[in-house]
């Protein structure tokens, strides 16, 4: 299936109150190939489900991107997941922020501390008149060492220089 995905991503300021109680699913996501650049190939397990998506970008800015995904069965997801040891673990929570359908990502494993926020967005213009909620610390779409393949098998440390450039602190 082939989708386009118009989000904007955020760094939390803080664990968003607008969570407690919220739906939530336990994600892994294993970036291909292994390597130091970005991967733009993802198998996810998402609960009890699981996927192979491509991400392609469309524009500069990162926030559009068109996305191929496929349903695996349980046995497909595990026999390519020993492809790559580039892993995330997260838990996605499904919430309304300032009116707007937002997905909190609180990362565990090696990323624990980590929390970001992503907006999807009907059209272009919804897109473009966003107004980043108050809650929200930075914009950080256009932001390269957040992409989940390249967040994918780093720790917290590897990553701390550059969200000390955003004011950003551990949540936890």
């Amino acid at each position: 299936m082939d989708s386009l995905e118009l989000e904007r991503t955020y760094l939390a300021k803080r664990l968003p109150e607008e969570i407690t109680g919220a739906d939530f699913v336990d994600i892994v996501d294993i970036y291909i190939p292994d390597g130091d650049g970005r991967a733009d190939l993802r198998l996810r397990q998402k609960g009890n489900d699981y996927y192979i998506t491509k991400k392609t970008v469309l524009s500069e800015d990162v926030s559009e991107q068109m996305e191929q995904t496929i349903e695996l069965t349980k046995q497909e997801y595990e026999a390519l997941s020993s492809c790559s040891k580039k892993r995330v673990e997260k838990r996605r929570y499904y919430a309304k922020i300032d009116g707007y359908d937002a997905e909190v990502d609180v990362f565990g494993g090696d990323l624990a501390g980590l929390v970001l926020v992503e907006f999807e967005f009907s059209d272009g213009k919804e897109k473009d008149e966003f107004v980043m909620p108050k809650s929200m610390l930075a914009d950080v779409t256009p932001e390269e060492f957040i992409a989940g393949g390249m967040l994918a098998g780093k720790k917290y440390a590897d990553i701390e220089g550059e969200l000390d450039r955003f004011g950003y602190r551990r949540i936890r």
